[in-house]
């Protein structure tokens, strides 16, 4: 049997998104939006595409009616408003946090059987939402951070180093934002740690670049926030799952004592298949790198606070 994902949003991120799932033949795409005609439209257009492309992904478009998501077994949910320009990803809190109840529970009622991958910002606040709307367990609510800061770091590094990106790796742990924690002892080129391949002022420059990587495509848009990116790395997770690829990935996961985080969606290791996150995988963190993991923790337990008394 075709497998089956559907697109909450079909703005930059969404629309992308189905474009990739679609072109990677993963499965036959359901875009979902409240805005008349633009889903029916830009799935329209990706259909005509496929001849193209060739792949034979069916992909339909559908305004307000999720029950076109029906058995979906992967939902991507991007739906929200983005950052403009000196906009945090805190300020979007309050409208967000309403739209993602509301899509939610919209969702879980025509596909309970699915995985969520949120994009939503602010992520980790998102991933909160979604989970305690859908009832869910934990291990099929996931969060799209560590995938695309990693990303970042790693076009960074062969930037820096002037290198084939195919041959980086690199973990990013933490709250998808300002307190995210690279770590770049665990970040290779080839299976060589940057530590050894590039003094440490430069690392720090990648490492903060990293941080502010989102914000630098804000400032350089203008009018919107990056789209590409964090489309493919919601597209990663969904393969991982939809190919049950056992691949660890770096992912918003809801913590039960690992890292000595509780009950809080947060960016750490996770490998994923068929069952959404199948396994934590804790690695050996420094003081420092713990240290700054808990800062991390803590700003994303602010924003659920913040939630608790907004709502």
């Amino acid at each position: 049997m075709r497998k089956k994902a559907t697109v909450i949003g079909s703005g930059n991120v969404g629309a992308t998104a189905a474009m990739r799932l679609a072109e990677k033949e993963l499965a036959d795409v359901v875009l979902v939006d409240i805005l008349e005609g633009v889903p029916a439209g830009k799935a329209l257009d990706l259909a005509e595409a496929a001849p193209i492309e060739k792949h034979d992904s069916r992909v339909i478009g559908s305004t307000g009616d999720y029950s076109a998501a029906k058995d979906s077994d992967i939902v991507i949910i991007t739906a929200g408003i983005p950052r403009k320009p000196g906009m945090s990803r805190d300020d979007l809190l309050s409208t967000n946090m309403g739209i993602m109840a509301s899509v939610t529970k919209e969702v879980a009622a025509v596909t309970p059987n699915a995985i969520l991958i949120i994009v939503s910002n602010p992520l980790d606040a998102m991933c909160h939402v979604a989970y305690e709307t859908s009832g869910f367990p934990k291990n099929r609510v996931i969060g799209m951070a560590g995938v695309l800061d990693s990303a970042r770091f790693r076009a960074f590094i062969a930037m820096e180093l002037n290198v084939s990106v195919e041959n980086t790796h690199a973990f990013v742990l933490g709250g998808h934002g300002d307190t995210m924690v690279p770590l770049p002892r665990y970040s290779t080129v080839a299976g060589i740690p940057i530590t050894e391949l590039m003094p440490a002022e430069r690392i720090d420059s990648l490492v903060e670049r990293t941080r502010n990587g989102g914000a630098e495509i804000v400032g350089l848009l203008k009018t919107g926030s990056a789209y590409y990116a964090p489309a493919s790395a919601a597209v990663e997770m969904a393969e991982a799952i939809l190919k049950d690829k056992k691949k660890i990935l770096p992912c918003a996961a809801c913590l039960d004592g690992e890292y000595g985080i509780n009950n809080l969606f947060i960016g750490v290791p996770v490998k994923l298949g068929e069952n959404g996150v199948e396994e934590i995988i804790e690695i050996k963190l420094t003081d420092l790198e713990q240290e700054a993991l808990n800062r991390s923790a803590n700003a994303v337990q602010t924003l659920v606070d913040d939630m608790k008394r907004l709502g």
